[in-house]
């Protein structure tokens, strides 16, 4: 299936904290309960209240902090982190964030999770006056638009460039005497501010680093927000009031950890109940002898369907917990293969049984294909695929790696097409006011969807795309079904 990933974005966690000894230790902690946001890179940025150090490579951050001089070296009470996936043919150090900036006023470091929709123009338009950039991350943008200011306060500098970047962002930023934390006018990137038993404040992309650090939490970054900690204690500012919550879906679909609280709804919970209502939506067939969740993902939306169907759940999948996400590799051969070292059928559950697989979402199938596969090898008389999310259609520009529909199966075949290419004996999505219903955001008001933001499924975005304006028109070029499973029995 002829899949392959071009343009991708990146996925990210960020974490800051202030006046807390050793900041870069605590950080550390802090990116480790993030990790699953990220595992191509990793760094810190401490400061002692006059210089700032940087340490950052690529691999794990078990991997990149191996040497525990490396975490001395980062002396300070205040530090900013940063985990991220490389993107295809970016994978350098120099895309390694956080980002220090050595200016003859002082120093800034600078952090980012999210995607820029209108980037390319900004750089260009930086690039035509002067700028020259260090990265092809996005994230310099941002630096380059501030120092552009240099007659306003920082503040106001701060604040100017924030409405000039366009997209899903939440941005960490450190001077030597303080952290800085703002989230896009969607927030569309999740981030949290949480608390410590000393008073000290905690900035991070996800709850569970709160909980891996001790600190409490407080509330959730709302959209259009400058937050400022510093000796004077906590200021909450805007650089805008035009704001509309448009939390991205796919956080309480794929990404966030389950035990993270997000606006209020937990993770796991959110995901059971997408099990629950997939099962009223997408019932089980009359033989069907038991569910299985693809881990991990997956498994709060399968126990949810499992209760609701009156199955069986059993663990008829294990996951090599070593291995990263295979949707991020960056060729077709590549993810296959990651599939095959990830997941491995229990024969023993599966073998002459009639299974309902729980998967949370199909982007180009590859993973999906090689389960049913995988299971029906292992014996299974048959296997119905169920997904606990709408079919993803239309590419995500907000800061995760899918930004092109011709990478997308669900853009251009239709439901029973696509269960001929994955090989499954049926197959169901949940719709999208299932989804809203499930998430079910407190207080949002007026905001459209619940607070989330469900475009990859319906095509509808809640912000102009700019950059991506083009992109999302280009025609798709259909391969017959019949042709792609000719070259799957060729073995191809």
């Amino acid at each position: 299936m002829p899949y392959e990933i071009k343009g991708l974005n990146e996925e990210c966690g960020v974490f800051g904290i202030y006046n807390v000894p050793d900041a870069a230790n605590v950080t550390y902690f802090g990116l480790h309960a993030l990790q699953h946001r990220g595992q191509q890179g990793a760094g810190i940025v401490a400061s002692d209240g006059k210089n700032l150090r940087q340490f950052r490579d690529r691999g794990l951050l078990s991997e990149v902090f191996s040497n525990p001089a490396d975490l001395d070296f980062l002396k300070g009470n205040m530090a900013i982190g940063h985990v991220r996936y490389g993107t295809a043919g970016s994978d350098s150090l120099a895309n390694v964030q956080p980002f220090l900036f050595h200016f003859q006023d002082g120093e800034i470091a600078l952090c980012h999770n999210g995607n820029l929709t209108n980037a390319k123009t900004l750089k260009k338009r930086l690039e035509d006056s002067g700028s020259v950039f260090q990265s092809s991350s996005d994230t310099e943008v941002l630096i380059h638009l501030i120092r552009r200011k240099v007659r306003m306060p920082f503040i106001e500098a701060l604040k100017a460039s924030l409405n000039e970047v366009k997209g899903g962002f939440a941005f960490l930023l450190m001077t030597n005497d303080t952290l800085y934390a703002a989230l896009d006018s969607n927030g569309f990137r999740p981030l949290v501010l949480g608390q410590m038993d000393n008073g000290s404040y905690v900035v991070a992309s996800e709850s569970c680093a709160l909980d891996a650090v001790h600190a409490k939490l407080v509330r959730d970054v709302q959209p259009g927000e400058l937050i400022i900690i510093n000796k004077d204690g906590i200021k909450i500012d805007h650089y805008t009031t035009e704001t509309q919550l448009a939390v991205c879906s796919m956080e309480y679909i794929y990404f966030a950890r389950p035990d993270s609280i997000i606006h209020g709804v937990n993770v796991h919970t959110a995901r059971k109940r997408m099990g629950i209502l997939l099962a009223k939506e997408q019932p089980a067939p009359e033989e069907a002898d038991m569910v299985i969740g693809v881990p991990n993902s997956s498994l709060s939306a399968a126990a949810g369907y499992a209760e609701a169907a009156g199955l069986p759940y059993e663990m008829g999948l294990i996951k090599n917990q070593y291995i990263a996400r295979t949707f991020i590799q960056p060729t077709q051969a590549l993810r296959e293969q990651g599939v095959k070292m990830k997941l491995a059928p229990v024969r023993g559950v599966v073998s002459g049984k009639n299974i309902v697989v729980v998967d949370d979402s199909i982007v180009r199938g590859t993973t999906s294909r090689q389960i049913v596969q995988m299971l029906k090898e292992a014996g299974a008389k048959s296997v119905h695929m169920r997904i606990a999310s709408p079919p993803f259609k239309y590419p995500h520009f907000y800061g995760i790696d899918i930004s092109e529909r011709k990478d997308l199966m669900a853009a251009k075949y239709s439901v029973s097409d696509m269960c001929k290419l994955i090989g499954a004996d049926s197959l169901g999505f949940l719709s999208i006011p299932s989804l809203i219903k499930a998430v079910d955001i407190p207080d949002t008001g007026d905001a459209p969807n619940g607070g989330l933001t469900v475009a990859y499924f319906d095509g509808k975005y809640p912000t102009p795309l700019y950059d991506y304006e083009e992109q999302i028109k280009e025609p798709l070029n259909v391969e017959p079904v019949e042709e792609i499973l000719k070259k799957q029995n060729r073995g191809e």
